[in-house]
């Protein structure tokens, strides 16, 4: 495997932890001061889990972005990695913003890692 595609499945192994994530908080985890702002404390409320559900496909979309960036499955057009990155970027900025300091120490440094790892990619692969 070259770098690129390390990185890039490197990038698609966060999405899926995030992934889960997501689908834990809609089963009701006890983690809404750490997600949407932290203004939630234990479990989400039903329209916290709609945005978390809302989230699973953006993320899955994100991950094959990336991936067909870097050649692999499922090859998608190039363009879809730069809307990755894009969406990466905003995702990355509102977590260093977010008024909640929890949230801001789990997933600042997080989303700035996928950002790294995907930015990586996309300009490698042009």
């Amino acid at each position: 495997m070259t770098w690129l595609e390390i990185s890039a499945a490197c990038y698609v192994c966060i999405v899926l932890l995030v992934i889960v994530w997501q689908a834990c908080l809609i089963g009701g985890a006890p983690w809404g001061h750490l997600t949407q702002g932290g203004g939630h404390i234990g479990a989400l409320p039903p329209n916290g889990r709609v945005v978390a559900a809302f989230s699973i496909p953006i993320l899955a979309l994100m991950a094959a972005g990336i991936a067909s960036a870097a050649s692999l499955y499922p090859h998608w057009a190039p363009w879809t990695g730069l809307v990755a990155v894009t969406v990466q970027t905003v995702v990355t900025t509102l977590n260093w913003m977010t008024p909640s300091k929890p949230e801001r120490l789990l997933w600042a440094p997080i989303t700035s890692i996928m950002l790294l790892l995907a930015s990586y990619v996309v300009l490698s692969a042009y």
